[in-house]
């Protein structure tokens, strides 16, 4: 009986350590897919870290689950065959003198289609909004500048300018505003050094006497910028037009682009800070003339990344953002980016890009008005935005 006893204690054991071994080896490989797991978000710490800088509102475990083969991932408006992306351009958060008024604005639309072949066919538009554009803030009824939305979105909270913006543009060209991207000024500079600068090639020598060579009040007493003296004067007049005082006027001892900007006629490579000054200068031009120069200088560095291989490697374009990080903002995720970069790829040579702005000549689709407390603005003719609209509709 006891021999019987014992078998049984072993039988028993036995049985006992058979069901425990499945449960050990259950636990055993919970264990590794939390080591997995556990490294996969420590290798996304030290990307999240870099792509956080440029992109906040990226969800880093988010997108390297989404980035995991067999995942299949669309971009907003992908499935509709048209993305839509606003560009913006200024001089920085923090940065005096109008920090988050957007110095450029444009709109980028992909537009997917498949031919007779069933291959897919890309169209690029950019058009370009002019910063004098006169809209209704989204949401409110105050009237302003385009180019003022941004800041007054950021005053009612952080990443608030970014939506702002996106909104309105929505609201003027009939289209979903998909994702957004803004780049500071020193941000743009930094991207043009690494290219090896710009190429112009004019005609005529280009000139903007006016728009960096500003005159102010002098304001030497009181610590401020405008001091060095330009001999003339601000008069004050009083309601029976005669003058009862006047006010020295000053130069900007900081100013930019060397006050009188000047690129020589001819073949001219353009540094950072040269090429920025080159794609702000307006006033003496226009707003319309600076559009087309900031377009074409946007073409060539997108050539010229090209001819370094910059844009050919998803990890060489994470560098050069990662270079310009604390300069560059976006909404997208980081497995947006590299769709994107995907589907740049798919691109190739089979892509039809159109530039366009909007003007306003007798053919164009705004017109200028001045003369009142508003001061230069431009509105949409017949004082709608349908035919804004219908370009957008129909560009590409």
């Amino acid at each position: 009986m006891r021999f019987k006893r014992k078998k049984t204690e072993d039988a028993t054991q036995a049985s006992v350590k058979e069901i425990a071994q499945p449960q050990k080896n259950k636990k055993k490989k919970w264990i590794i897919i939390g080591v997995v797991i556990l490294l996969l978000a420590t290798a996304g710490f030290g990307v999240s870290k870099a792509v956080n800088k440029f992109a906040p509102n990226s969800k880093v475990l988010k997108s390297l689950v989404k980035t995991l083969p067999l995942v299949e991932n669309k971009l907003d408006g992908e499935e509709e065959g048209r993305i839509n992306i606003v560009l913006l351009g200024m001089r920085g958060k923090g940065v005096t003198g109008g920090g988050t008024l957007a110095d450029t604005i444009m709109v980028a639309s992909i537009k997917i289609q498949k031919n007779s072949e069933g291959k897919d066919i890309y169209k690029v538009s950019m058009v370009s909004i002019p910063r004098d554009l006169y809209v209704t803030m989204p949401g409110t009824t105050s009237n302003m500048k385009i180019n003022t939305v941004y800041h007054y979105g950021e005053e009612k909270g952080k990443g608030q300018g970014m939506e702002a913006m996106k909104q309105i543009l929505q609201d003027i060209t009939g289209q979903p505003m998909h994702y957004a991207v803004e780049i500071n000024f020193a941000g743009f500079k930094q991207i043009v050094d690494a290219l090896g600068g710009v190429e112009v090639n004019l005609k005529e020598k280009f000139i903007e006497p006016i728009q960096f060579h500003e005159q102010k009040v002098c304001d030497g007493a009181n610590g401020g910028v405008f001091t060095v003296k330009s001999g003339e004067f601000q008069n004050k007049i009083d309601h029976r037009g005669k003058v009862v005082a006047q006010y020295p006027l000053c130069y900007n001892k900081n100013e930019e682009c060397g006050g009188v900007f000047t690129v020589p006629a001819g073949v001219s490579i353009l540094d950072g800070e040269k090429a920025l000054c080159y794609v702000r200068a307006r006033v003496t031009s226009s707003d319309f003339d600076r559009a087309r120069r900031q377009q074409e200088v946007i073409e060539q560095l997108k050539q010229k990344a090209l001819s370094k291989g910059v844009l050919t490697n998803f990890g060489t374009v994470k560098e050069l953002f990662d270079a310009v990080s604390g300069n560059l903002n976006t909404d997208m995720e980081l497995w947006e980016m590299q769709r994107f970069f995907d589907l740049y790829k798919k691109m190739g040579d089979n892509v039809e890009i159109i530039h366009k702005g909007l003007d306003n000549s007798e053919e164009g689709l705004l017109y200028s008005h001045e003369g009142d407390e508003r001061g230069y603005i431009l509105m949409p003719r017949g004082d709608t935005y349908d035919r804004i609209r219908e370009l957008f509709a129909n560009i590409i």
